[in-house]
């Protein structure tokens, strides 16, 4: 046997190593999803493209469109679609991946970016490898480096999300975005006209009308759907064209407006209502919310950028050129968006103000991905403010393993606990519409 063949025979195993682990995993995390009670009826859909890319690893449902891979919420997808393309989130919770990359990245790089780094080590991902193009907006540093190492085998292009929201880095997001139209039309080889953007802004509108109907739905109490099965449906939007996912929610939908006829909830009991927020949660790492469920607890809200706050915020068009249209994805892209990596966060800040009010949110669990520092440095400013009304937060610090799992449980579970001594069935936690 000679050299050359030992070194294939070897990449080989630790390839099959490889894909035996990532499978394993998504497909005891989606085992845990379909064993809590009570699932809404047409959720089975969103279960199946988690599947297909985690467990059998498939190819994004696209029929004869190139896809577009991103890494950020502030990548308008209408832009992608407007090419004739799909796009795709890249964004991993991948344990096996994160492993990978802990040997390439810088020890204290966050877990997301070590599994971006682990995916493109191992080239064993479709979804990563279809790819015709991908986006980086720059929020971090970490976000930087990345870009870098994806340009060595793929098409990469970034976008530097501005500091600030003023009108001057609005315009200069604004020019960033017709840059990135070109590329765009290089990529797929098609152009993008003021039709085709129309018909973009049409697909991503229409899922975002269904997730409001979802979003209003939520609300309700008694309890229509658990959170950890909200998230799983929003984790698959990863995946999904925005027409196809919307009709695949619209389902999901009409199936909660029959439950609220019948009478049927997820629960009689008064569970404790979490906000979750801070670094995304992105499946196969879905342990948080599967124990904040597990353990007592339901998950009202999520505000990280792999929730509603990617769809929540429609782009408003004032002007119909196809400039105003353009202008409007870049204001939608940056003035509402409350990640932590502007200057100033009064906008985050005013966000979970909103978000408790609106879901009589009775605590919040604020996630830090380790490394996360962006999201971690707003931790103080949020506990000072939202203790001001009343509301506990905790903040929860976790990695891309299950090492965590048990001490997570201990700390998740004594803050339910806390909410419920706190809270009784004659007090309610209200919110002063003074922000």
């Amino acid at each position: 046997m000679t050299v050359k063949s030992k070194a294939d025979t070897l990449k080989e195993r630790q390839d099959r190593r490889f894909i035996n682990k990532e499978t394993q995993t998504a497909a005891k995390y989606l085992r845990r999803l379909e064993e809590l009670s009570n699932a809404p009826d047409g959720i089975e859909q969103f279960y199946q493209v988690l599947k297909n890319i985690y467990v059998e690893m498939g190819h994004t449902e696209t029929g004869n469109q190139k896809t577009v891979g991103t890494y950020c919420v502030m990548t308008p997808p209408e832009l992608i679609y407007a090419a004739g393309a799909v796009p795709v989130k890249l964004c991993s919770g991948n344990y096996t991946a994160f492993s990978v990359g802990d040997s390439v990245a810088p020890r204290d790089a966050c877990p997301l970016v070590k599994a971006v780094a682990g995916f493109k080590q191992t080239g064993l991902m479709p979804v990563y490898e279809d790819c015709s193009m991908m986006i980086v907006p720059i929020t971090c540093d970490c976000k930087k480096k990345i870009a870098g190492m994806l340009s060595e085998n793929c098409n990469v292009t970034t976008l530097h999300i501005p500091a600030s929201r003023n009108d001057e880095d609005i315009e200069e997001f604004t020019e960033q975005l017709y840059q990135l139209m070109e590329k765009l039309e290089k990529a797929t080889g098609s152009r993008i006209t003021f039709e085709s953007l129309s018909e973009g802004f049409r697909k991503v509108g229409y899922a975002q009308y269904e997730l409001s109907e979802f979003i209003r739905l939520k609300k309700q109490i008694p309890y229509l759907i658990r959170g950890s099965h909200a998230m799983a449906i929003m984790n698959a939007a990863a995946y999904m064209p925005a027409d196809m996912w919307g009709k695949a929610l619209h389902k999901v939908n009409a199936a909660l407006r029959k439950n609220i006829a019948e009478n049927k909830t997820v629960t009689t009991k008064k569970l404790p209502r979490i906000l979750l927020t801070g670094s995304p949660i992105v499946f196969p790492n879905i342990k948080i919310p599967l124990l904040i469920e597990e353990t007592g607890g339901i998950v009202a809200a999520d505000e990280t950028c792999m929730g509603e706050r990617g769809m929540w915020d429609p782009a408003v068009i004032t002007d119909y050129s196809f400039d105003g249209m353009i202008r409007a994805l870049a204001n939608r892209a940056v003035r509402p968006c409350p990640c932590p990596t502007f200057a100033d966060n009064s906008q985050r800040i005013y966000r979970l103000k909103q978000l408790i009010e609106e879901n009589q949110i009775q605590g919040v669990i604020y996630h830090v991905l380790r490394g996360c520092l962006v999201y971690d440095f707003e931790y103080r400013r949020i506990e000072d403010e939202l203790g001001k009304l009343g509301i506990p937060v905790i903040r929860l610090e976790s990695d891309y393993n299950e090492e965590d799992i048990e001490q997570l449980r201990i700390r998740i579970e004594a803050f339910i606990e806390l909410i419920k001594l706190k809270q009784t069935p004659e007090k309610r936690t209200t919110v002063r519409r003074d922000f």
